[in-house]
């Protein structure tokens, strides 16, 4: 009789002890890396950076422009509060930009600099082993020739260097093999562009963190110096304090526009004077694609205009000569005209000033009996002007527009209208106190921009390599070619098996098969040479016997 044994009881398997808080912490932090720093959430920040930027161009930004912005507020006066809380007046320093701007750059730090040096490392690994089954490869083939297995990987290695392959030799598990790789340019051409993309967003960045521009309206004979005082429009980085920008100054000399036969300006030149701090003026003419660059300024020209001059004499003989102001034109084609010239210093007290809101025509034409201009060049200037007198309130702490009138101060009846009148060049006008205002003449100004962006080398290095990563991406392709010699199967000579694996292109064919053919070729050549008597060795027998010249 047989027993058996009980079974052993088994100790009951340990539960895993839990994880710990740190720990778990830790995994969720490692999970939200990967996930910020995979190429698809690169795409997607890059996509919504672009579309953040969209409100930036439709809306006016306080950066650019703040009248713009006024005007929106007085437009829209329920719509633009609401819109002013989302900071859509303000894109590009919102909090919610930067935000993206910021994952944007980790995002692709992470996902590119591991890549760099993983394609750093492979530049100098050698070419991976064969795979086991070189049929199983896109382009494949096999050759026989009577040649050993090592000659006959002579043969296809030679042929692979002239091709520019790096070929590596080794004894696999299936006989003697062969790999060569070439077309690493394209990799090193992704890697490229990725980097020359990030280097781009920090120059952009770096630019406008750094970086400042101030626009300027400039009369012939006046100039003005780097403030932020001084200039009209300006911009500037929140790294940029008063004391950053350059101690440079500009006079403006003599201001010049040519014009085509169907009146469209071709050139705007401008005969300018700069002084760099302490140093002595220099003289040049700058224009619109010829900016003055110095110590990382430019100094553009944007534009031109006209600026109509007048003189004002009072009843006690006090005469005031060349007041002029910018007028903005209404219409480029013809360089119509719009502006004011305000005149608070009379000297006869804050209620006695005067403002000459006109219209300026460089070639006048009366048209029913409204002035109108025909043509953008100064051949017969005229203006037609409404003269007001009273306060014009500008040291009232209220900020208004140099080009045009406080019209609130014209509703309250603090200025009033004391005359109007078309006048050409010489023709004067007098008010009903007997003050006389003289059309002198105009001059030209020029719409001149400074620009500082410390970036911009940076970025013109970052724009032209990312060409180049993109050229190499799109034109070189990568090639990997295997090899291995095994017996024939009917025991005479080798076989010589070839795959081909390509990226990058789709007529892989066509050149898998002029390689192949080259090989046989040259295999062929080699069993001939080698199987073909040597014409000086000698023969068996002695040497063979000299033949006999007839004589002549």
């Amino acid at each position: 009789m047989t027993t058996t044994a009980p079974p052993r009881a088994t100790a009951p398997a340990t539960p895993p002890s839990p994880t710990s808080a740190g720990r778990r912490v830790l995994n969720r932090l490692l999970r939200w890396w990967r996930q910020l720093t995979a190429m698809r959430t690169a795409l997607i920040l890059l996509f919504l950076l672009a579309l953040a930027a969209i409100p930036g161009s439709l809306l006016p930004q306080r950066s650019l422009s703040q009248n713009n912005v006024n005007k929106y507020f007085t437009d829209h006066a329920t719509l633009a509060p609401w819109l002013d809380r989302l900071y859509l007046f303000d894109v590009f320093s919102s909090p919610w930009f930067a935000a993206i701007y910021l994952l944007l750059f980790i995002s692709l730090i992470g996902c590119v600099v591991p890549r760099a040096i993983e394609h750093g490392r492979a530049l100098f690994a050698p070419p991976p082993p064969a795979p086991r089954h070189l049929h199983r490869l896109p382009e494949n083939t096999e050759l026989p020739t009577a040649l050993a297995g090592p000659a006959t990987l002579d043969v296809i290695e030679e042929e692979l260097r002239v091709r520019r392959f790096r070929v590596v030799r080794r004894e696999g598990r299936s006989g003697p093999e062969l790999s060569a790789e070439k077309g690493y340019l394209r990799e090193t051409g992704n890697v490229l562009f990725h980097l020359s993309l990030l280097a781009l967003l920090l120059g952009l960045a770096g630019g406008k963190m750094w970086g400042y521009e101030g626009s300027i309206l400039v009369t012939e004979g006046q100039g003005f110096c780097n403030s932020f005082q001084q200039y009209d429009t300006y911009s500037a980085g929140p790294l940029v304090a008063s004391g950053d920008l350059a101690p440079l100054c500009v006079d403006l000399d003599d201001f010049k526009a040519q014009y085509e036969q169907n009146l469209t300006a071709s050139s705007y030149t401008a005969d300018i004077s700069y002084q760099l701090g302490g140093a002595d003026a220099v003289d040049t003419t700058i224009g619109v694609n010829h900016p003055l660059r110095i110590d990382g300024d430019r100094v553009y020209v944007t534009g031109h205009g006209y600026s109509p001059e007048f003189s004002i004499t009072r009843t006690d003989g006090t005469t005031f000569t060349d007041l002029s102001a910018p007028f903005l034109p209404a219409d480029p084609s013809t360089m119509a005209s719009q502006g004011v010239l305000k005149v608070p210093d009379l000297g006869a007290g804050a209620t006695d000033q005067l403002a000459i809101e006109g219209f300026f025509a460089p070639t006048g034409v009366l048209q029913g009996g409204v002035l109108t201009s025909v043509d953008p060049r100064p051949l017969d200037p005229q203006v037609a002007v409404v003269v007001y007198t009273g306060y014009l309130g500008l040291d009232s702490g209220l900020p208004q527009s140099v080009y045009s009138l406080d019209q609130t101060q014209i509703d309250r009846g603090l200025l009033t209208e004391a005359g109007r009148a078309n006048l050409a060049a010489g023709e004067s006008m007098t008010l009903a106190d007997g003050t006389v205002v003289t059309f002198s003449g105009y001059k030209e100004f020029a719409a001149m921009q400074l620009s500082h962006d410390p970036g911009q080398l940076w970025v013109l290095g970052a724009a032209m390599a990312v060409l180049v990563g993109l050229l190499g991406m799109l034109l070189v392709r990568r090639e990997r070619v295997f090899a291995r010699v095994g017996p024939a199967p009917d025991g005479g000579g080798t076989v010589l098996s070839i795959g081909s694996l390509t990226r990058g292109s789709a007529d892989t064919g066509p050149r898998f098969s002029a390689l192949a053919d080259q090989v046989r070729t040259a295999l062929a050549d080699r069993v001939d040479r080698s199987s073909a008597p040597d014409a000086t060795a000698p023969s068996a027998h002695g040497p063979a016997p000299e033949k006999e010249i007839p004589p002549s």
